[in-house]
């Protein structure tokens, strides 16, 4: 028998063993009743089954629904990133009258002329997600209606969009990353818009004249356009200077740095110009006195802008200077900037500033979210470099990189061994910049955000909710609602285990000293495009922050990340934690997996079976690796082998940590 069958062998015994030793004797449990053992007793049959089949027939890799009678509606379409490939049918789709949202992202679907009115007029479709597919030509809206609230079709092929006036409903629009070449006629109608993203495309139009009213959009990103106007300071301190980059030629597009000043906080961008009448009343006895007058105060004037218009030029771009403020730390502006895989591409502090406008604040991301913990390290800030390279600047203690007493030397050599870590699930240190006592980290920019953002906080592309009166952003429950199904988040658990266990072997340059993680919660776990998870926020071997910190401990944070992927459930704490293993360890498990992931489209018994087991089996996971003596916990390698024993996959797709 080979290692990591050997080790899943033993830890399922352990399993059986513990859950036997410590539970209580009880009267066993009645069975829970199946989802479909109202099948039989059905007395109104629905198409369902077979409007999905004539949607999909011609889609590859798509597993078609048996010919059998159906009682139950489709709700959800949730395929992301599983292979499809061909042309959908959305016309088809338009008949399923229980159809909420839809999610095909990430995959290689094809055709033109995406959705149009028949697709839309299924009624209580409420959000779509088609993004990074082949699709083509035009997007048409015509028909969406005041019912669909969320629709991205980002990383396509698009090139014009038809009827956009008629998605009065929408609240988030991302036709990113297209070849749309002219801002969609009837867009400013589309008053309800909190989120809309036009980036990347090739849009002609003025701003803000041909966009929905912006006093009510919470995010907005125009860059890499060709859009003309005058974009005033109020938008770029509100939506940050990256909103708008590349957004026009400079010529077209004219972007206020700095505020005018006689404008308001609620002026909205626009200047009110005081007029004032003077009357000049001549007297012949008094030109002269009048002309010498006039001619020093004019003077005087041009004297005042001068210095105004070299003191606002300075404050624009501070970081032309000798020194750059970093946070409340100024540093010599001339540090250079080390790019680990791009050692040609020279580059200084300078250039770092230059890119997130001096550290300013409308180019810093989002606090961390309240999961209970959030990042170690200090402010960060977006920016994009030449060539187009999207990364995060991240400022960290110098702690975190090396002991509190080592030297720049030990600082430079500690990220070097940082940058040599290359995993699918390790987010990589692109680069660094060591000024002083100030460390700054460049890592890639992941547009998808935190795990704690996905799981608990987004109701885009995945959302399925009965209220179809009320405004979707107020009535979800962000503490007991989540989104994505059960191999999503299998693939996230099985993602994590593995990137955790290559940090605890010890692959950090030629030290081989493990990388524990010591903060492993939701925020530190980032995702890609197609929600791969990444592990961020990892600290060096010598850094100060590992001290009190073990491979165990990560064990268990692994475990905690568990309950959380399985149950949906937000904040765990050592009471939580406790209250889980309870009921797993009385072989409830299934009674806190998250309703939402036993609730999709209709299967059959055999596979929502399959799927509850391999739910309960990850509890069970959790349960071992959240062990009270730590000894007792398995390794990251020893779960990894479990892992992948619940749900076997393909020997040549198979990957190892």
């Amino acid at each position: 028998m080979s290692p990591p069958m050997l080790h899943a062998a033993i830890l399922l015994v352990v399993i059986a063993a513990a859950a036997s030793a410590q539970s209580t004797p009880s009267p066993a449990p009645a069975a829970a009743p199946s989802h479909n053992n109202h099948t039989s007793n059905c007395t109104v049959t629905l198409p369902d089954a077979e409007i999905i089949f004539a949607a999909f027939s011609n889609v590859t890799n798509f597993p078609l629904p048996r010919h059998r009678p159906s009682c139950r509606h489709v709700r959800r379409i949730a395929y992301p990133s599983r292979g499809l490939a061909g042309a959908v049918n959305w016309s088809a789709l338009g008949s399923l009258t229980g159809l909420l949202t839809v999610d095909l992202s990430g995959n290689s679907l094809d055709g033109g002329g995406f959705a149009g009115g028949a697709f839309w007029r299924a009624p209580s479709l409420r959000a779509v997600d088609v993004s990074r597919n082949r699709l083509a030509g035009a997007l048409r809206l015509d028909g969406a209606g005041e019912r669909v609230a969320s629709l991205n079709v980002s990383g396509n092929a698009f090139t014009s969009v038809v009827g956009a006036g008629a998605g009065a409903g929408l609240e988030v629009l991302d036709v990113s990353r297209n070849a749309i070449a002219a801002v969609p006629e009837g867009l400013r109608r589309l008053t309800r818009v909190r989120h809309l993203d036009l980036s990347r495309n090739a849009m002609s139009g003025t701003f803000p004249d041909d966009l929905p009213p912006l006093d009510g959009v919470a995010f907005l990103d125009i860059s890499e356009n060709r859009f003309s106007g005058v974009v005033g300071f109020a938008w770029v301190a509100k939506f940050g200077r990256a909103a708008f980059l590349n957004a026009g030629n400079a010529s077209s597009l004219l972007i206020e740095e700095n505020p005018p000043a006689t404008m308001t906080p609620s002026s909205g961008g626009k200047k009110h110009k005081r007029v004032v009448l003077i009357v000049v009343v001549v007297v012949v006895s008094a030109v002269v006195a009048v002309l010498a007058a006039v001619a020093f105060m004019t003077g005087c004037v041009a004297c005042g802008f001068e210095r105004r218009k070299k003191k606002e030029k300075k404050k624009a771009a501070a970081w032309e200077d000798d020194e750059v403020a970093v946070g409340a730390v100024k540093v010599a502006a001339t540090a250079p900037v080390v790019l680990v895989e791009r050692p040609l591409m020279e580059l200084t502090l300078a250039d770092l500033a230059a890119a997130t406008s001096g550290f300013g604040r409308e180019s810093q991301l989002a606090a961390d979210s309240a999961s209970g913990g959030g990042r170690r390290s200090g402010a960060a800030y977006r920016a994009v470099l030449p060539d187009d390279l999207h990364v995060v600047v991240r400022v960290v203690d110098g702690g975190a990189v090396a002991g509190e007493d080592d030297g720049e030397a030990a600082a430079a050599a500690g990220l070097r061994e940082l940058a040599r870590l290359r995993h699918p699930n390790v987010l990589p240190l692109l680069g660094y910049c060591i000024a002083g006592k100030e460390k700054l980290l460049l890592y890639e920019y992941m547009e998808k955000g935190d795990l704690y953002r996905w799981l608990h906080e987004l109701p885009a592309s995945s959302m399925d909710m009965e209220e179809t009166g009320a405004d979707m952003w107020d009535t979800m429950d962000h503490n007991k609602k989540s989104i994505g199904d059960w191999p999503t988040r299998y693939r996230i658990i099985l993602g994590i285990a593995r990137g955790l266990a290559f940090l605890h072997q010890g692959w950090a340059g030629s030290s081989g000293r493990p990388i524990v993680h010591g903060h492993l919660v939701p925020t530190n776990i980032l995702l890609s495009d197609d929600l791969e998870p990444r592990i961020s926020d990892y600290a060096h071997p010598s850094s100060r922050n590992n001290n009190d910190n073990t491979p165990e401990s990560d064990v268990y944070s692994f475990g905690v990340l568990v309950f959380e992927l399985v149950t949906g459930q937000v904040r765990w704490d050592e009471s939580t934690v406790s209250w889980a293993r309870g009921v797993i360890r009385n072989r409830k498990g299934l009674n806190i997996v998250d309703a939402r992931l036993r609730d999709g489209e209709e299967e059959t018994t055999a596979v929502e079976t399959e799927a509850e087991r391999e739910m309960v089996e990850c509890l069970q996971v959790g349960f071992l690796c959240t062990a009270h003596s730590p000894e007792k916990r398995p390794s990251m390698q020893q779960v990894v082998g479990v892992l992948k024993d619940i749900r076997p996959a393909p020997a040549a797709a198979d990957e190892t940590p």
